[in-house]
């Protein structure tokens, strides 16, 4: 399989056929998404992801392994996903 998203650090297999399903098919509109906006799109497609898809997307739009994000980063993309969930308005 040539795929442009496997290409990219942190992503497998499974994380790229659940990017695929969602409409994410190359590295130039995974950026364009962002990590957070991807991860919500997994999620809300019914895909049983944990953070650390959301992490390994953000590494790999870094270019760096999930595991080196600061854990002030993750707090960040957590916030990130946190406001964005609609269920948050009041």
């Amino acid at each position: 399989m040539n795929d442009e998203l496997l290409q990219l650090k942190n992503l497998g297999k499974t994380s790229t056929l659940w990017l695929h399903a969602v409409g994410i098919h190359s590295a130039s509109e995974l950026r364009r998404r962002g990590a957070v906006a991807a991860y919500r799109a997994v999620l809300a497609r019914g895909f049983n992801a944990s953070r650390v898809l959301l992490y390994s997307i953000e590494g790999a739009l870094l270019d760096r392994h999930w595991s080196e994000l600061s854990h002030e980063h993750k707090a960040s993309l957590l916030a990130q996903l946190t406001a964005q969930d609609p269920r948050n308005k009041s």
